[in-house]
């Protein structure tokens, strides 16, 4: 088992999770973040840590495409280790939904 970041991160980036992960499996997308799935030890701890449940495990039903997702951006996006301000309009788009297709972008965050 692994924990992936779903759609609910776009546009919200809180990175409230990335601070308390053991093994730095964070990556860091211009407005969103991905769990490298062959990093994680299944811990759990950065699942309670987000304010949008965007962090969830894949054992839930309809994972498949956000395991792929974590797997192929973790790949190429910079790891990301400490904790930064989210984006100023973060609260306006936390309940907000089809965030992937109206905003998710593939290019990569700046990282630590």
């Amino acid at each position: 088992m692994t924990y992936i970041v779903n759609e609910k991160c776009i546009k919200c980036k809180y990175t409230d999770c990335v601070e308390v992960c053991p093994v730095d499996c964070f990556y860091e997308g211009d407005n969103m973040l991905v769990i490298h799935p062959d990093e994680c030890i299944d811990c759990g701890v950065c699942e309670a840590e987000c304010p949008v449940e965007a962090i969830q495990p894949d054992t839930e039903p309809n994972i498949e495409k956000w395991l792929e997702l974590n797997r192929k951006y973790a790949e190429t996006w910079p790891n990301i280790t400490v904790k930064k301000p989210s984006p100023a309009d973060a609260d306006a788009h936390k309940d907000e939904t089809g965030k992937f297709e109206k905003y998710f972008s593939d290019a990569p965050g700046v990282g630590d």
